[in-house]
């Protein structure tokens, strides 16, 4: 509730202001100098002689809840604020008057907590919820721009048709990367807990699937950018997914696997092991690892799987599979920090050099011509590994702290 002004150099204490009646939640000075102002819990703001620190402007009523922030223009003609109460202001210094009020919505998440004047034009607040609005001091109705950016760890991925990258992450939410540099929040209903699997059809498509750790899978729609209305009980925590065909979604889940085909359950298939990871191909081919250090293969038909083999070179349960973008060649990595390339046809391992990490395997992921394999791992490391050179590879120490869920 108080703000100490100093004067100097060298500085000294000058006075304790006590305009706010309770916590100051920012103080700035303008550029020029000449003035400073203050934001409070109690939603005043209050303009400053920047020489004597005596009160020139009092905004009392300037924010229904705590003024979290301000920010000065260029030429100190102008300064904005943000506020809990779910808006942004942008004033006048000389009539202390509102120029644009900006309305962010009235969720939780909307609450405005810090921002900062970006150029000659653009004001930049963050919300709760962790989105950077831009707004055009020239335009009033809406911001310009929205930057959304993943608030919690980032647990799943998967590439859609146009190459947007998709991130499943710790809080429920999906964002979608694009190459041009953007990132978007998928809207409508995300998850009420973690994204433990993104999947698409090979090659890519319209329809994104999530896995998550409120019992459900959920569709998205990649040209809306949106969950769809349809939502499928898995039962219990799914650990993984995988896509099929275009409307065909198989899941592992604790004790089983299941299918789903359009918008319902097809068959469940109880298993003795506990499924950790799977993968798919677009002729039926599916790949499960499980805690039994085993990779066990079916084949989709009818609605429902049949068992087609076992690839037994695992020594840990194993955490990560993925085929190649043919069908022909599968990767699979445990809790060892292993990796086995295997040839699907023959049922045999290809190579089982691939034993540079020191942890378990999170994810594997192929290049899109075949020739190479991505891995990430607990040991926050990356590596790159290459067919045509099996000995070789890339290292990207200490990639991600925390460990590399998913590449």
């Amino acid at each position: 509730m108080t703000i100490v002004f100093y004067q100097g150099a060298p500085y000294k204490y000058d006075k304790s202001i006590r305009t706010h009646t309770r916590f100051v939640q920012d103080v700035r000075f303008s550029p020029s100098g000449d003035v400073f102002g203050s934001a409070g819990a109690d939603g005043a703001v209050f303009l400053y002689n920047g020489t004597t620190g005596d009160v020139v402007a009092e905004l009392k009523d300037a924010h229904q809840g705590s003024a979290m922030a301000m920010s000065w223009s260029p030429d100190s003609k102008q300064f904005f604020t943000s506020s809990a109460d779910r808006t942004v202001k942008l004033w006048d210094v000389e009539t202390s008057k509102s120029i644009t009020t900006w309305d962010t919505g009235s969720a939780i998440e909307n609450q405005q907590v810090g921002n900062a004047w970006v150029g000659e034009d653009q004001l930049v607040s963050l919300s709760v919820g962790g989105e950077l609005s831009v707004y055009d001091r020239r335009v009033g109705d809406r911001p310009s721009k929205i930057l959304y950016g993943a608030q919690k760890a980032i647990t799943s991925s998967a590439i859609g048709k146009d190459r947007t990258f998709y991130a499943g992450t710790y809080d429920g939410r999906v964002h979608g990367y694009t190459t041009s540099g953007d990132i978007n929040l998928v809207n409508g209903q995300a998850h009420t807990g973690q994204v433990a699997a993104l999947a698409t059809a090979a090659g890519g498509g319209d329809t994104i699937y999530s896995a998550g750790y409120d019992d459900c899978v959920r569709e998205i729609s990649a040209p809306e950018a949106s969950f769809t209305r349809t939502t499928l009980s898995t039962g219990s925590q799914p650990r993984d997914l995988a896509v099929v065909s275009s409307n065909v979604v198989v899941a592992a889940l604790i004790n089983s696997i299941a299918v789903y085909e359009g918008s319902a359950a097809k068959s469940t298939l109880s298993v003795s092991f506990s499924p950790l990871s799977i993968a798919a191909t677009a002729n039926g081919v599916v790949a499960v690892g499980g805690d039994d250090n085993k990779v066990h293969l079916y084949t989709y038909a009818s609605g429902g799987l049949k068992e087609d083999g076992v690839l037994e070179n695992n020594r840990g349960p194993v955490y990560a599979v993925a085929f190649s973008p043919d069908g022909s060649k599968l990767v699979a990595g445990d809790s060892l920090g292993k990796i086995f390339l295997y040839d699907v046809a023959q049922r045999s391992m290809i190579t089982g050099r691939w034993t540079s990490h020191s942890a378990r395997i999170y994810s594997l992921a192929w290049t899109a011509d075949g020739k190479h394999v991505a891995s990430g791992s607990l040991d926050t490391h990356a590596y790159v590994w290459s067919l045509e050179k099996p000995l070789k590879s890339i290292a990207i120490k200490n990639a991600v702290a925390g460990g590399v869920f998913t590449v």
